[in-house]
């Protein structure tokens, strides 16, 4: 993150916008499980600016006041102040589905009671960072020693649950060890807000009400049927909740009561967790016994214009391009098809992404999130790290850059899309097309490069 129609995620990814064109803004999480906006991204929030609001009682950050960036009419301040000051009759207005979706009146009524809008969400909604990490610096941060030290602990302490769990549903164990690490640092940090109260200010206030609406009401399914107690359904912003964080919707659609015990907890059940996620996964289109992708190293002069989600390609067939394995390694199934992800550009390292990259995607629609997963995944059981070196020297370019590069695009007839600062397949497909227009390596990697030679153009 939207992220996901599973979850129907709707986020427009904060790990993404800084990837340099490596997702798509807008893109949901959307058809599956996890939250629009995990605590994935919270890791990586921009600092707030100088000029915030004090933090409020209890150090919460209060609602700045001002517009959202989005420019979206439900965004505006007085619309949010509009919709808050209408929020109770909001929410009572919910009732008549909350009530064909079997809750009772006596829940919804203790559920919702005291329920009022946190409208420091809208700021967070609606936030474009003036900075954002290079994928290479988002590895770094998440898959490290310390990190790697407590996953092989989780393993060892649930073997026999995560034993059951491949057997039960054919996904690997490691991967679904480095969901749990990556979401929430193994249960350590899995978010403070309200779930309910979330939803609920979602479902009300702001430009997401519709798939918000339906969010909240999930939520009050789950605590009316007595999966969670509502100390327990506590996450991010969004409404993200437990240690792989599940977005209510996904909760419904993939939680299993792994140990019989009548309650599907994926907050405090180990089995139950392990189980949910790894249903999850599986009901996305896992296909056991195989990697999600491989580190190749590309030929000289390769043309990265086949480097597209679009072409996926038998691995013989990369081969014949001139693609080899890293560290001279065989491909272990050459009947694969994979396609190419090059997320540092022409001197970056390359991988060839097969199904299960598409799946963890579809569990957060940030290619670097599900790149962190896979190779999270791969340490875990024993891998080395990527052999290839990531081009460090490169800056990743401010939103102001992001911006102007766009608004040269369209200047020089590449762009067709409105210059927003955010980075996604379109404007990828233009920096291809005029690097392409000046001989060079058509990657549709945003260095600050080629921003200086649409500058000089």
């Amino acid at each position: 993150m939207w992220p996901i129609a599973r979850r129907n995620k709707f986020r427009a990814v904060a790990v993404a916008v800084g990837l340099a064109l490596l997702a798509s803004p807008s893109s949901a999480r959307a058809q599956s499980g996890s939250s629009p906006f995990s605590l994935f991204d919270n890791i990586f929030n921009a600092p707030a600016p100088t000029n915030a609001p004090a933090p409020g009682i209890g150090g919460v950050q209060p609602w700045s006041g001002e517009d959202g960036a989005s420019g979206h009419p439900l965004m505006t301040a007085q619309a949010i102040r509009d919709a808050a000051n209408n929020f109770d009759a909001c929410v009572a207005g919910l009732w008549p589905d909350a009530a064909r979706r079997g809750i009772s009146q006596d829940s919804f009524q203790r559920f919702t009671a005291g329920l009022t809008p946190d409208l420091r969400i809208m700021d967070l909604m609606d936030s474009q960072p003036e900075f954002t990490k290079a994928i290479w610096d988002y590895l770094d941060i998440l898959v490290n020693d310390t990190r790697l030290a407590k996953g092989r602990e989780v393993l060892a302490k649930y073997r026999t649950i995560f034993d059951a769990a491949e057997k039960a549903y054919g996904v690997d164990r490691f991967i679904v060890a480095a969901i749990w690490g990556i979401e929430s640092n193994y249960s350590t940090q899995m978010g403070d807000r309200n779930v309910l109260r979330s939803t609920a200010t979602l479902a009300c206030v702001g430009r997401r009400q519709a798939y918000f609406r339906d969010e909240f009401l999930v939520a009050l399914e789950i605590l009316h049927r007595g999966d969670l107690r509502p100390d327990q359904m506590r996450g991010s912003w969004a409404g993200a909740f437990g240690p792989t964080q599940f977005m209510p919707t996904a909760f419904k659609r993939f939680a299993v009561d792994g140990d019989g015990d009548g309650r599907r907890d994926v907050v405090d059940n180990p089995t139950d967790l392990i189980f949910s996620t790894a249903n999850n996964l599986k009901k996305d289109g896992w296909q056991s016994g195989q990697s999600w992708g491989y580190e190749v190293v590309l030929p000289k002069d390769f043309n990265f214009l086949l480097a597209d989600k679009a072409k996926a390609m038998a691995v013989p067939q990369w081969e014949n391009l001139g693609l080899r394995r890293a560290g001279g390694q065989p491909f272990p199934r050459i009947a694969e098809k994979a396609y190419l992800l090059a997320p540092a550009g022409a001197d970056g390292p390359g991988f060839l992404m097969l199904q299960n990259f598409r799946v963890i995607m579809k569990y957060n629609p940030a290619e670097a999130y599900a790149m962190a997963i896979g190779h999270f995944a791969d340490r875990l059981r024993g891998g080395p790290p990527f052999v290839q070196p990531w081009p460090r020297q490169e800056r990743v370019l401010s939103r102001a850059e992001r911006l102007e590069l766009q608004q040269l695009l369209v200047q020089r007839g590449f762009y067709q899309g409105t210059p927003d600062g955010q980075f996604g397949g379109q404007t990828r497909e233009a920096l291809r097309n005029f690097q392409t227009s000046i001989g060079a390596a058509a990657d549709g990697f945003a260095s600050s490069a080629v921003l200086d030679q649409l500058r000089a153009r």
